[in-house]
């Protein structure tokens, strides 16, 4: 199965847990109501429940607000989600208070500098991993 028809059957089970019907006309009325950009057309909504069309993920983030799932989730699955997941908690148990106040600074700093200091910690890393036997 493809990722578009894969994404139709997660889309239309979110639809259906959250209540509505399966309908294009239901889908295009609610998602229009709370995008703010240029309107979807019901040809548009009828190709995602289709599985002809992924939604771009600003208008992917609308779906899953609206619907009440992860866009992670709608958009790949819950596998990749509790991937996801997953790492973030690995990322976040592996980190100490300085290290995460480290990473603040840098995130901090303007493009041209975190640059410049991605650069210095990759040379530190080449450097270093050639010194291991």
């Amino acid at each position: 199965m493809d990722e578009k028809t894969e994404f139709s059957q997660r889309l239309r089970k979110a639809i259906e847990d959250a209540g509505y019907s399966l309908r294009p006309t239901v889908l295009e009325r609610e998602f229009n109501t709370r995008y703010w950009g240029r309107s979807v057309t019901v040809q548009a909504v009828r190709r995602w429940l289709r599985g002809e069309a992924i939604p771009s993920q600003e208008k992917l983030q609308v779906l899953a607000e609206w619907l009440k799932i992860e866009p992670h989730t709608l958009r790949f699955g819950e596998q990749a989600a509790e991937s996801i997941r997953t790492k973030r908690k690995q990322w976040d148990e592996a980190l100490d208070y300085r290290e995460r106040e480290t990473i603040e600074a840098y995130l901090s700093l303007p493009l041209p500098q975190r640059k410049i200091v991605r650069e210095i910690i990759q040379a530190f890393t080449k450097l270093f991993a050639s010194d291991k036997p």
